[in-house]
């Protein structure tokens, strides 16, 4: 892979978690009003309709087969539909802040399961690069105003708080499946045909409790404002992202590509700043600069290329 198609990689895998981080902000005014699983049904439902094309299959692509249709089942499955069922939850019986510290572990999971599953030879210098992202997003949540004097006031007192940390951990895991999976779906097709198959079955898999929430649901209620949000929220969510992602995921390894996802809750806590008025001290400001730096040692040149293809690298259980 040339340095151009290697940084093009890394500029859809940045833009994808910043979007990600983006649109998680943005999305606080719309999980007040609508229930969490009528949410993710209209999302993927407009997904559905702005995809339409996508989902045309090109003439130099050979038909579906059975193990690639199960990959893109168990893509949607795990990054669309457990991710939001376990990180809603989670959050819901635990705190924020505990969030936080959980998902800092994702940039190692998908490592890991990129040694497992994809055989890929993880560098030393990427295994560095998720130390600083882990220590970065963990010491961001750990500053947080919530997680030192006052902690005790704002977490919640549940005597379910352990099921949370096991659902916080299960979304950790989702994540890594989802960049794996999504690797390997790389390998025989393309970003935009992959981005529409796995929303449909986001939508499908969705569609029960959807419909079931929106008929109990007061449309009527629901202001032009947060109608458009939830257009921008599902154009981030299904195609934006997921195309940009899958883009970058072509050229490069999925335990480097891990390593980017400590952009989202950056850019998460960015937009907060900015757009929703909340303040950043400087502890959380380092805790960024160190993040960043995860992602400067992880994508820096250097004599080797630290791209691995795992294509020519054996079988995989994917």
């Amino acid at each position: 892979m040339n340095t151009s198609h290697r940084r093009s990689a890394y500029a859809c895998l940045a833009l994808s978690m910043s979007l990600v981080g983006s649109y998680v902000a943005l999305s606080k005014p719309l999980a007040a009003i609508f229930p969490v699983l009528l949410l993710a049904w209209l999302r993927f439902g407009i997904g559905a309709i702005a995809m339409l094309r996508w989902l045309r299959k090109p003439a130099d692509e050979a038909p579906l087969s059975r193990r690639t249709q199960g990959l893109l089942f168990l893509e949607s499955l795990f990054g669309n539909f457990l991710f939001t069922i376990c990180m809603v939850t989670g959050v819901s019986l635990t705190s924020a802040v505990m969030a936080g510290v959980t998902m800092a572990a994702i940039p190692a999971a998908v490592a890991l399961m990129s040694w497992l599953f994809l055989r890929e030879r993880v560098a030393a210098r990427t295994w560095l690069a998720i130390a600083l992202a882990v220590a970065g997003i963990g010491l961001y949540a750990l500053s947080r105003p919530d997680a030192g004097a006052n902690s005790a006031a704002s977490a919640p007192a549940s005597p379910q708080a352990w099921l949370g940390q096991m659902l916080l951990v299960g979304a950790v895991l989702c994540e890594a499946f989802y960049a794996v999976i999504g690797k390997r779906l790389t390998t025989s097709l393309g970003p935009k045909r992959i981005t529409s198959i796995v929303n449909l079955w986001g939508f499908a898999l969705s569609t029960p409790f959807g419909l079931y929430l929106a008929w109990h649901f007061d449309f009527g209620s629901v202001a032009w404002s947060i109608w458009g949000l939830l257009l921008f929220y599902a154009l981030a969510a299904c195609v934006w992202t997921v195309w940009l992602w899958m883009t970058g995921l072509r050229n490069v390894p999925a335990s480097q590509a891990g390593t980017f996802t400590v952009l989202l809750p950056i850019s998460a806590a960015v937009v907060g700043m900015c757009v929703l008025g909340e303040r950043v001290t400087s502890m959380q400001a380092l805790a960024f600069a160190i993040a960043l730096l995860g992602i400067l040692v992880a994508t820096w040149p250097g004599r080797k290329r630290l791209a691995q293809h795992t294509s020519a690298s054996g079988a995989s259980p994917f």
